[in-house]
């Protein structure tokens, strides 16, 4: 089961989620290791004048993205431990 495990986590670390926020004004991809890939703004997003919006908005949207990819590795990681509720793995969301 170890050798699942560390291949699911290396498989993990490759797959990625994406999330949004202002309507897909702020775009995030995270990795299944928690790394954010990427951040996309809509040029529409920036207003120099609410800075304080946009900050908001990717803030969500790589919070969401965060949740999002723990998800995702709580779900594979329970296909190998069928529920056993393993520490470190129960425990992520």
């Amino acid at each position: 089961m170890q050798a699942q495990m560390l291949k699911a986590q290396d498989e993990l670390a490759n797959k990625t989620v994406e999330a949004t926020s202002g309507g897909g004004a702020v775009r995030v991809v995270v990795s299944g290791g928690l790394v954010v890939k990427e951040i996309k703004i809509d040029r529409e997003a920036v207003d120099p004048e609410d800075v304080e919006m946009l900050e908001d908005l990717v803030l969500s949207a790589v919070n969401e993205g965060i949740k999002k990819a723990q998800e995702m590795t709580a779900t594979e990681m329970s296909k190998i431990t069928g529920g056993l509720g393993l520490p470190g793995f129960g425990d992520i969301l």
